[in-house]
């Protein structure tokens, strides 16, 4: 996703999921219809037995078949789907199988990663449909419902000025103008009018705690993504 320290708030293009209107989760994408229907075997030129590239990020989830032709149509984690459309290879995995791990082929046929170059794709309400090279009718559409879908970061557009995706800020430090170490963003949470950063910091009795400052010009100084590193305005009591 983007998010923007801007007054003027900008939509995240991927949320992490579970995070719209609540904080970031594990789990999302519907809880049926994962399975593979017996009359429509994946075929082996898709499924990808590597190693996962290593910057794979969850963009949406397939849900369902769109037209006879092949076509899927994907929801988004966010109403900006600018990371989706802008990538030409997507990496659909199972909702349980782990992000990255060599995957042998015979284990990967029916339940493994697949990787599918993107003929084209497009945006149609609230969702993206796309055609899939090597997936030519329903049957095998319909065999893909409840994957989630991946890209690379690599793959992801350029953010404009002053956004940056979240990605990139989980895991950076977080001071404040006095120098003083705040903790380390965790996570984000999106409520509608604005992200709030879920830093994670350690409490006085050993504990872990959590801070909930707000990513807006008001309290937000400066951001280095390359360096890790985030400056608010925000004290240690508060």
């Amino acid at each position: 996703m983007t998010t923007s320290a801007r007054g003027a708030q900008r939509r995240p293009l991927n949320v992490p999921p579970g995070a719209a209107g609540s904080r970031t989760g594990a789990g999302a994408g519907p809880g049926a219809g994962t399975g593979t229907p017996r009359e429509a075997r994946i075929p082996a030129a898709l499924v990808y037995a590597q190693a996962l590239p290593e910057d794979l990020i969850e963009v949406g989830y397939v849900a369902a078949a769109y037209g006879v032709r092949g076509w899927i149509k994907v929801q988004p984690h966010a109403q900006d789907a600018g990371a989706l459309l802008h990538a030409r290879r997507w990496w659909l995995l199972q909702p349980e199988a782990p992000a990255s791990r060599p995957v042998a082929q015979s284990a990967a046929r029916e339940s493994g990663p697949l990787c599918l170059k993107i003929a084209q794709s497009r945006e149609h309400s609230g969702t993206v449909v796309a055609q899939l090279s090597g997936v030519a009718d329903r049957n095998l559409a319909e065999a893909l419902k409840g994957r989630r879908v991946w890209i690379r970061r690599e793959d992801f557009p350029a953010p404009e000025e002053n956004e940056f995706y979240w990605v990139d800020l989980i895991g950076c430090a977080v001071t404040n103008e006095q120098g003083e170490a705040l903790g380390e963003v965790a996570g984000l949470i999106d409520n509608g009018a604005h992200q709030i950063l879920q830093v994670a910091c350690a409490l006085p009795d050993g504990k872990t705690g959590e801070r909930l400052i707000p990513f807006v010009d008001a309290y937000l100084r400066h951001v280095d993504i390359d360096a890790r590193h985030i400056v608010v305005d925000w004290g240690l009591d508060y």
